[in-house]
């Protein structure tokens, strides 16, 4: 009989411990999720994110924001975040991730697309995270990207549209100048501070350029169809760093990584943390493969602006929009 109790009790304690196991795995874990603006791009992010954590068979439950441009806004939701104690903070683009980084001292905060994390203070190394924070960066080849457009368009001044608050526009400002100046190009610049300033910044440069580029600038893709059309009516080019916002047309060509795929490397970083990894310990990540980035060109609009692009390049393009209709290579 004591044998048998012992046994009983044997398989009582090992069906507990399963039980506890099952119900420890099964926990559902918080994130917070916010984005400085909502536009095509940036929700490509959140979406990265989200993917991330469901194909590592984590269970989440998510608060998504979005701060619509406004740095006071951005400020209550990482209050926000800290006050419903989540377990990861998710910061999309540069003020909403410094915004974190200010009000939450002890949470893990992960930024996604923040193009100069050491200028903007969010890290002092890209060799791995400070303190609680980590992320991916969106810096991209701008001088390359300068050179390419004159190469294939032959422009001799540039204009570039920045938001003077946005420490990546900034940061964005000086890779265009860089790039300007290998490629002997005269650079006329413009500043805004809101969205609403987009199409009248536009219509004040637009007679003294004869293109644009347009880096990651999260208030100028918010308003990208103002601009485009500005530039458009005019019959200049627009070289946009974001391939996303160019997929609806109108800009002639764009290079860029898929920020689908940067969400998705963001969501990866979040992963490491919830499986117990300190954000000091992981590098900042950055998008370099070639696979992680897209070319396209607009034919619609180099027609109307007597552009031909050399076969070399429409070989390359993984997109292609030609009579309105966008084709993936």
């Amino acid at each position: 009989m004591k044998k048998i109790i012992l046994t009983a009790m044997a398989v009582s304690l090992c069906l507990s411990s399963l039980s506890a196991a099952k119900a420890k795995k099964a926990k559902q874990v918080k994130i917070g999720i916010a984005k400085i603006v909502q536009h095509v791009a940036l929700d490509d992010v959140e979406r990265g994110v989200i993917d991330a954590v469901k194909a590592a068979g984590i269970d989440a439950k998510y608060d998504l924001q979005n701060a619509n441009g406004d740095v006071n806004t951005a400020n209550q939701i990482a209050a926000q975040f800290r006050d419903e104690r989540v377990d990861v903070a998710v910061g999309i683009a540069t003020p909403i991730a410094i915004a974190l980084a200010n009000t939450m001292k002890d949470t893990p905060i992960v930024f996604g697309t923040v193009t100069d994390p050491l200028g903007a203070g969010l890290v002092k190394t890209l060799e791995h995270g400070e303190r609680n924070i980590t992320g991916m960066s969106d810096e991209l080849p701008s001088v390359e990207h300068i050179k390419l457009f004159k190469k294939i368009t032959g422009i001799k001044t540039l204009g570039y549209i920045y938001t003077s608050n946005e420490d990546n526009s900034i940061s964005g400002l000086e890779l265009v100048k860089k790039g300007c100046k290998e490629a002997g190009l005269e650079l006329v610049t413009q500043s805004i501070s809101t969205s609403a300033e987009v199409r009248q910044a536009a219509e004040a440069i637009v007679n003294r350029v004869d293109g644009i580029y347009l880096t990651t600038d999260n208030t100028v893709f918010s308003a990208l169809p103002s601009l485009v059309s500005v530039f458009n009516k005019a019959k200049k080019p627009i070289f946009s760093g974001d391939v996303t916002g160019a997929k609806n047309g109108g800009c002639f060509m764009a290079s860029g990584f898929n920020y689908y795929k940067a969400g998705y490397a963001t969501g990866e970083i979040v992963v490491q943390i919830l499986n117990g990894k300190k954000p000091s310990e992981i590098p900042v990540r950055f998008m370099t493969q070639p696979s992680d980035s897209d070319l396209l060109f607009d034919l619609d609009v180099a027609k109307a602006c007597g552009i031909t692009i050399p076969e070399e390049y429409l070989k390359q393009a993984t997109f292609i929009i030609e009579n309105g209709k966008l084709t993936e290579k």
